[in-house]
């Protein structure tokens, strides 16, 4: 937007956008609370937080902030659920407080512990309709999104990459790896250095 003489192409190798990871995460909307105040993640979480929720606001996509409680389930965890509730008002999440075993019944009726907390601004989206709605803003100011172009090569001659994909090649004076879980392989397409960086990725659990 900064710089609308700039020509910006995305190039996903599915159907359509989010496909994979980014539409598949937990719809979490983080609160901050676990960071360290005054660290760079508990910053970015924070402002990440409040420019989320408004974006979805202003895009019309379904959100709640439903809240959270965080439980200690045994006694020599109450000073860690301590640490929790103090750092969370450190980082600046006001409501965040102590609650009762009464109180903690009346949020989640099937939990049960020795202490708890409730921080109010923790919520759920559904992240892949976010995904959508970022691709929409950014063909609206300029860009361009190719779906069905996997990325097979990528070559530098004169300080221009030129990329292969399944179906056309495309020059570019930069190319920015997005590639998620597949950005190790697409790095080692044109950086030897890269052999040496290899994703792991895992399965997460929720129950």
């Amino acid at each position: 937007k900064s710089k609308p003489e700039l020509k910006i192409v995305i190039l996903e190798k599915e159907e359509q956008l989010a496909k994979h990871q980014t539409g598949n995460n937990s719809g979490v909307i983080h609160s901050g609370l676990y960071y360290k105040p005054g660290s760079l993640k508990a910053i970015n979480c924070i402002n990440g937080y409040h420019e989320l929720v408004s974006f979805c606001q202003e895009e019309k996509i379904p959100y709640e902030i439903t809240g959270k409680v965080v439980v200690a389930t045994r006694e020599e965890q109450k000073p860690l659920l301590e640490n929790l509730w103090k750092r969370g008002l450190e980082n600046g999440l006001t409501g965040t407080r102590k609650i009762s075993l009464d109180e903690l019944k009346e949020y989640e009726p099937h939990c049960a512990g020795v202490a708890a907390i409730h921080v109010p601004q923790t919520g759920i989206v559904d992240y892949y309709q976010v995904a959508l709605a970022y691709g929409r803003k950014f063909m609206q100011l300029g860009g361009s999104i190719l779906l069905k172009h996997k990325v097979l090569k990528i070559s530098t001659s004169n300080n221009i990459n030129t990329i292969e994909t399944s179906i056309k090649s495309i020059e570019s004076k930069l190319v920015i790896n997005c590639a998620g879980l597949y950005s190790d392989k697409i790095a080692r397409m044109n950086n030897d250095e890269a052999d040496d960086v290899k994703i792991i990725p895992f399965r997460g659990e929720y129950y």
